[in-house]
């Protein structure tokens, strides 16, 4: 018997010394988060701010009317939820405006057809309406260059090889699955010794980067044949997209220094192939184009929306900031790209604002404008708030940021987030995100992920988080395209992540410490943006 009890007072203590030796749990508020689920999931208004950046005051392409407008209509709906210090914030400078006012593509012969396509932003509009037979020009050398020259003015130019469209061997849809998730969460084979933003350069030797320097120079000089041979429009199809699907962004530079490219537009492949197949043929075909494009003449500014929910405690100067980037492409009215980020971090603020709850620190939210042209916005608001990455000088409020929270990856539900290597993080997001689990949400990965505005954060050694959300169609078929619309929204899971960011938010705020932070980084001159942009 006496033996027993030594055996269980030994066991009581092994426990207690493991429990004393194992992390700290994160405090989770479970009355608050049942609020907050009830009123994000419920009596949601995240598809009413969509509505707005959508359809109403969409496309936003960065220096447009419609951006300006809808960073109005932004502060405008932020104050009727009490930030009465919402504001719009302007840096630069960003470059010349561009506006699409009327845009017209028709085959006349053979046989007529209504031709699908849009301008690409920073290149003119045609002189009228131009009506002629077109030309099926590739340039690949600089005997093409010599073949063609002084044959291309006035003329109506197509510039790509034919694409050979497949049958789709996969959905368009997609969610991430069990599998998916767990590959996710592990770090990829041959990880960067170090974690956080890498500097340019990379493995590609000498001959790599003089062969890149070569293609780049090539292109250069593409660009200012089609220009001096006074060709009337180039067409293309699009770097993504079929069935209706078409992806383009810019054909041009918004640098007024710069010579305006010849007007270029983007049709469907699927009329693409046709009209080539018909100049091969040598069978007679005949196009009508009319695009009215506006450019500005100088350099202008650009914008930011930033709003402040005051804390109400003794951290009430620290700052938890949430945003994503209000501009957008033209082709759609860019909603997956990403109204939703912007509708959804407008939401929180609402669900917050509604609920009353107490909040220790400040709420900041932050609407970026030029994240398609670089991060531009975000970068600029960092350089001017927290620090410059280029010397590493920082300011004092970059001790009182917590955490940036972004939201950039279509209006897939959130199924997790990336760390961007911060470990010291992981618990406590694990003990954050573990009641959302019945809503999908199991996967907290230390891996990086470029490309949107929470690297501008992290650039300067500032915890910027981005999460990992479910794909929908947002690579197959709405990013940057011409159905980047409201229709491709999902309300459901646009919910959801309001509830989750919400919750973050209220934990962020009200957290003891603000959340742990990497190592300062080392300054970073000349960093450039991931390729892989949002």
């Amino acid at each position: 018997m006496k033996s027993a009890m030594l055996r269980t007072i030994r066991l009581f203590v092994l426990c207690a010394v493991a429990l004393a030796a194992a992390p700290a749990q994160e405090k989770v508020d479970l009355d608050a988060l049942y609020h907050i689920k009830r009123e994000a999931l419920t009596n949601s208004s995240v598809m009413d701010h969509a509505f707005w950046l959508t359809d109403v005051h969409g496309p936003r392409l960065t220096g447009s009317t419609n951006l300006r407008k809808a960073a109005e209509w932004a502060v405008e709906r932020l104050k009727g939820y009490g930030l009465s210090n919402a504001r719009i914030e302007t840096w630069g400078p960003f470059g010349r405006s561009w506006h699409n006012d009327r845009f017209s593509v028709h085959l006349i012969e053979p046989s007529y057809a209504p031709i699908a396509g849009f301008p690409l932003a920073w290149t003119p509009g045609t002189e009228g309406v131009v009506t002629g037979q077109p030309l099926h020009v590739v340039l690949r050398s600089e005997a093409d260059l010599e073949k063609w020259k002084g044959k291309l003015k006035g003329r109506i130019v197509l510039t790509e090889t034919p694409r050979n469209l497949e049958p789709y061997s996969r959905p368009l849809y997609s969610r991430h699955s069990e599998d998916d998730l767990n590959r996710i969460a592990m770090l990829p084979e041959g990880l960067p010794p170090t974690f956080g933003p890498q500097g340019p350069g990379g493995r590609a030797g000498a001959a790599g980067g003089q062969n890149m320097q070569q293609i780049m120079a090539f292109r250069k000089k593409i660009s200012a044949f089609w220009r001096e041979e006074g060709a009337a429009v180039l067409v293309q199809y699009g770097y993504r997209g079929d069935g209706g699907t078409m992806a383009g962004a810019s054909g041009g530079s918004r640098d007024p220094k710069d010579p305006l490219s010849p007007p270029t537009i983007v049709i469907s492949p699927e009329h693409y192939n046709r009209i080539a197949r018909l100049i091969e043929k040598e069978i007679p075909v005949k196009l009508e184009v009319e695009v009215k494009n506006r450019l500005g003449d100088a350099s202008e500014e650009s914008l930011n929306v930033i709003a402040d929910f005051p804390g109400s405690g003794p951290n009430r100067d620290e700052i938890v900031m949430i945003g994503g980037h209000i501009d957008s492409w033209h082709s759609g009215t860019g909603a997956t790209d990403n109204a939703a980020g912007s509708a959804v971090m407008i939401e929180v603020v609402r669900v917050l604002s509604k609920l009353k709850l107490p909040m220790n620190r400040t709420l900041r939210i932050a609407l970026w404008g030029g994240e398609e042209q670089g991060l531009l916005g975000s970068r600029a608001y960092v350089r001017k708030t927290f620090g410059d990455w280029e010397s590493m000088k920082l300011t004092p409020e970059w001790d009182k940021l917590s955490a940036y929270y972004n939201i950039d990856n279509g209006t897939g539900k959130i199924r997790g987030i990336y760390l961007q290597g911060n470990e010291m993080a992981r618990p406590v997001f694990e003990s954050w995100l573990a009641p959302f689990r019945d809503l999908g949400v199991s996967t907290v990965s230390a891996r990086n992920t470029g490309g949107t505005d929470h690297l501008s954060f992290d650039l300067v050694g500032l915890p910027g988080f981005q999460f990992i959300q479910d794909p929908i169609e947002y690579s197959t078929r709405t990013h940057h395209s011409n159905v980047d619309v409201y229709d491709r929204l999902q309300a459901d899971d646009m919910k959801q992540m309001a509830a989750i960011v919400a919750s973050l938010v209220y934990h962020t705020a009200n957290r003891p410490e603000k959340l742990p932070r990497k190592p300062k980084p080392e300054p970073r001159r000349n960093f450039s943006r991931p390729a892989s942009a949002n």
